[in-house]
């Protein structure tokens, strides 16, 4: 096991003015082609493009959205990347998050400035990205990944984008549990994460927040069978399909390719190990399992006469007789 962290990263001064580039800021070129280029802008730097290298120079002092030119005078904007530029341009050693997901599973574990959140695996460092980008300044996010090489792609990409301070990452294998406690959100990137639902509840604070990401049908049902050994309520699973539009006046029509489901989003929440889980469980559950207990006992009863008739007994069983 190991941790890595950093403090050191450009800053602006405060009363920078916020309309134009500055050495140290997070930048993307946007060709006419529709490329997207994320770059961490400082005086010496140059970034290298199918339509020619932009000097970094060049760029310092111009206005956000202007045009900018490169050495061969092709164009670009100039432009503040998004989150989902930002998480788009990290180098992938494994697939990310995608950031439809990624956005969502930020928002349904609340997180915001000054949270603390558990992520195991990093992987890229995808999630990671947009789980710093809503905790910092003063938040943290503790992060975990079995493979070195694996960890150190993402580190390479959180430190391009200038999170790591953010962020305590971790090599290690989470069956040694987590390096973190009183967390306000846990979030298994995992392919049983059933097992860890025991560390998930010791980390979390009371009525944490857990979530997990899982591409098959089999692996969810296993961690809802897991939420009810361990206390886990409110519990959903969803599913986010993304379809774009062609933004063309006049023939706005959907686009030809559709981002379809990449997963099962499950989410729930930790409660006190003494409260009565089945009081807690969402509405069609408990439907679902009194029709099952109702049916239950309707078989128990058939059963029970027709072993009362195959002993010699009554073909029905006695009625009460009106007063």
């Amino acid at each position: 096991m190991s941790e890595q962290t950093t403090t050191t990263h450009d800053e602006q001064p405060a009363a920078a003015d916020r309309s134009v580039a500055h050495a140290g800021d997070l930048a993307m070129l946007f060709t006419s082609d529709y490329k997207r280029y994320v770059i961490r802008v400082h005086p010496e730097g140059v970034t290298h493009t199918h339509l020619g290298a932009f000097r970094h120079d060049a760029l310092i002092g111009q206005r956000w959205g202007a045009t900018v030119q490169s050495q061969i005078h092709h164009q670009a904007l100039l432009l503040q990347p998004s989150l989902t530029d930002v998480m788009k341009s990290v180098k992938r050693g494994t697939q990310i998050i995608y950031p439809k997901d990624a956005a969502y599973i930020v928002h349904r574990l609340s997180l915001h400035a000054g949270s603390r959140v558990i992520e195991a695996g990093t992987g890229s460092g995808g999630l990671t990205t947009a789980l710093a980008w809503a905790v910092m300044p003063t938040g943290m996010v503790f992060t975990h990944e079995v493979r070195p090489d694996i960890y150190q792609v993402a580190r390479e990409n959180l430190a391009r984008l200038g999170l790591l301070p953010y962020v305590k990452m971790f090599v290690t294998d989470i069956d040694d549990g987590f390096k973190a406690d009183d967390v306000d959100a846990v979030f298994l990137d995992v392919r049983e994460p059933w097992h860890y639902l025991p560390a998930a509840r010791k980390a979390l604070r009371p009525g944490g927040f857990f979530a997990s990401l899982l591409p098959t049908a089999n692996q969810v049902i296993e961690l809802l069978n897991g939420f009810d050994r361990h206390h886990f309520a409110d519990v959903s699973v969803e599913e986010l399909i993304l379809r774009r539009y062609k933004a063309t006046p006049d023939r706005f029509r959907p686009d030809d390719n559709l981002i379809g489901h990449t997963g099962y989003l499950i989410f729930a929440r930790c409660i006190d190990a003494r409260e009565d889980l089945a009081r807690w469980q969402r509405p069609e559950r408990q439907r679902y399992e009194a029709r099952m207990r109702t049916q239950a006992e309707i078989e128990a009863q058939a059963q029970e006469r027709a072993d009362d008739i195959a002993a010699g007994g009554k073909k029905y069983p006695p009625l009460p007789l009106p007063d």
